[in-house]
């Protein structure tokens, strides 16, 4: 028997195995991190120390120290000299204008340009609000059962969809920088996520305010597709503030 029989195609070279396994590791560190902002129990302006983190996560120190580099890449954490980690404080009025302001540049742009690609856009925005749809039944269901608030799964669940309906149109208008810089911000609306469920409380609102969006896309008029797109993210940021 040769050597490319006793081979299989499929094989993964030992070191190329090591290394998936250690970014799965820092992945599934970042992600309970994540859950720990997103649920309330590491809040705005705890500490975040590494050796008790890889203590309670039954890890060793080192996937943590990447995931917390990682997370304050994102904004959602900050570094203090001398102090370690830190969960970042919540967004400034001023912060949130700004952030909603952006938004608005950027996804009323993307909406103008995804609009000469309607035909192709719509199959795909039609699955990604009926995902939306979905998750908010599932957040629904929580609670109807009196589990509330829900928890991590439903709620990024949830958060998912509602970005990705965005990232739909975004992605559709044939941009790569407008989409990078439209992704970068979504780290910025998890930090507005660390000290409210919002987002979790407005889904009536936010489902109907996609809807039409989706339909100013199935009607061919530009001009209330801008409009549409204007005032959901107006009444978003409206929301924000009052909840806020």
């Amino acid at each position: 028997m040769n050597d490319r029989e006793t081979t299989s195609p499929a094989e993964v070279p030992p070191a190329k195995s090591a290394a998936v396994s250690r970014r799965a590791l820092r992945d599934g560190v970042y992600d309970a991190i994540l859950e720990k902002l997103l649920d309330g129990s590491a809040p705005p302006g705890s500490s975040l120390g590494i050796d008790p983190l890889a203590r309670e996560l039954q890890v060793s120190p080192t996937p943590v120290r990447e995931a917390l580099v990682q997370l304050e890449h994102t904004g959602l954490v900050s570094r203090v000299a001398l102090k370690g980690y830190r969960v970042a404080p919540p967004l400034s009025p001023d912060q949130l204008r700004e952030l909603f302001d952006m938004r608005g540049i950027l996804e009323v742009a993307a909406v103008e340009r995804a609009a000469d690609h309607a035909d192709e856009l719509l199959p795909a925005l039609r699955v990604a609000h009926a995902q939306h749809v979905l998750a908010a039944h599932n957040v629904r269901q929580r609670r109807g059962t009196g589990e509330w608030p829900p928890d991590f799964a439903d709620m990024r669940e949830y958060f998912a969809a509602d970005w990705d309906f965005h990232l739909t149109i975004i992605r559709a208008a044939g941009n790569r920088f407008l989409t990078e810089a439209a992704e970068s911000l979504n780290a910025h609306v998890h930090r507005l996520r660390q000290t409210a469920h919002h987002g979790i409380l407005d889904m009536d609102q936010a489902l109907r305010e996609h809807a039409a969006i989706l339909a100013a896309f199935e009607s061919g008029d530009r001009d209330h597709l801008r409009a549409t797109m204007r005032d959901h993210l107006s009444a978003v940021a409206h929301r924000v503030s009052v909840d806020g």
